[in-house]
C-alpha cells in the first residue's frame, strides 16, 4: 500500500490531516492521477472503451434528464483535423481515441416536440445542468480509464475553435462541446500537480478568504520550488515579459487578465441556446 502520507505531500507540498487506515484502491488512485499528455502506439480494445462508456454513463445526472452526449472519434484523417485546431498539443494525434464530451439540450427538446409538449426551459439554468452533466459523465470516464493504466487529458482548447471544431463532429444546434478528452496507453509516467491547500479551497461553515495572499504566496513557493515554469509557459510574456520565478497565481492572473473565448456566449445563441 503507497504511503499515504507521501501522496498527500506530493498533492499539496505539505501534509493536511488524514487518516490511512480509510486508503483503498479508489482513493489511492485519485490521489495520485497523473496527467497524460504522451501516447503509446497501442490500440484500445473497443470492449474496453463500450465498458468506460458505461461507467461515464453511470455519472450522477440532474433530475435523470441526461443532457449531455460523447462523439468517440477513431478516425485518424478525422482525429488529426483535430489535432491541426490545437497545433500547441500535436500528441492529440496519437492517441488511439479521442472523445468529446457535449452537452446535449437537443434530444429532449425533440422528444417535447415529438411527445406534443411545450419546451419552456430554454435558459442560463438548463445551460449549466447540461455541462455539469458532461463534466460528471467525463470524471467518471477518466477514473475507470485511469484506473486500469489509461491515461486521459482534458482539452478545453477544443472551444477557441468553436466553429471549425463543430463542423469537424457535425454538431446540430442544442449541442455544445465542453472538452475533448484524448484516451490511450500513457508512454511515459506523467507528473502529479500540486493543488492549492485545503485552508484555501475548503471552508469550514461559510465562505472565508481572509488569508488568500498569505496561503497563496506559500503555495506559490512551494509549487515553483518544485515545478518552475519556464518561459514558455509563461502568459503573455509579449505583454508582460519573462520572469525568472513565475508563480502559479502571476501565470493564471496573467491568463484571465485578456479575454477568452469571448465568442462563445454568442456562439451558443447562434445554435438556439439563450443564456438569459
Amino acid at each position: 500500500m503507497p504511503d499515504l502520507t507521501q501522496m498527500l505531500q506530493d498533492r499539496y507540498g505539505l501534509e493536511p490531516d488524514a487518516q490511512a487506515e480509510y486508503m483503498n484502491q479508489t482513493i489511492m488512485g485519485l490521489l495520485g492521477r497523473r496527467v497524460c499528455r504522451a501516447f503509446a502506439d497501442r490500440d484500445l480494445d473497443e470492449g474496453l472503451l463500450n465498458l468506460l462508456l458505461a461507467c461515464a454513463q453511470s455519472a450522477p445526472t440532474k433530475s435523470n434528464l441526461q443532457q449531455y452526449s460523447i462523439i468517440v472519434v477513431r478516425e485518424k484523417a478525422k482525429q488529426k483535423a483535430i489535432t491541426d485546431l490545437i497545433p500547441s498539443m500535436p500528441w492529440i494525434a496519437d492517441a488511439p481515441v479521442f472523445l468529446t464530451f457535449l452537452g446535449d439540450v437537443r434530444r429532449i427538446r425533440r422528444l417535447a416536440n415529438l411527445r406534443s409538449h411545450d419546451y419552456a426551459n430554454n435558459n442560463a439554468d438548463t445551460f449549466m445542468n447540461a455541462t455539469v452533466d458532461a463534466a460528471l459523465a467525463m470524471q467518471m470516464f477518466i477514473n475507470a480509464a485511469e484506473s486500469v493504466g489509461l491515461g486521459c487529458c482534458p482539452i478545453s482548447y477544443v472551444r477557441n475553435r468553436i466553429e471549425d471544431y463543430a463542423a469537424i463532429l457535425k454538431l446540430p444546434d442544442g449541442v455544445f462541446p465542453i472538452a475533448g478528452l484524448p484516451v490511450g496507453w500513457p508512454a511515459q509516467v506523467g507528473y502529479v500537480s500540486m493543488r492549492l491547500p485545503q485552508d484555501i479551497v475548503v471552508h469550514q461553515e461559510r465562505y472565508d478568504d481572509g488569508s488568500l495572499d498569505i496561503e497563496v504566496t506559500a503555495y506559490d513557493d512551494r509549487n515553483h520550488d518544485r515545478f518552475p515554469l519556464s518561459a514558455g509557459k509563461q502568459r503573455h510574456t509579449g505583454k508582460y515579459g519573462v520572469l525568472e520565478k513565475c508563480t502559479w497565481s502571476e501565470n493564471v492572473t496573467r491568463q484571465l487578465s485578456l479575454p477568452e473565448r469571448d465568442g462563445f456566449a454568442a456562439w451558443l445563441k447562434s445554435r438556439g441556446i439563450d443564456l438569459g
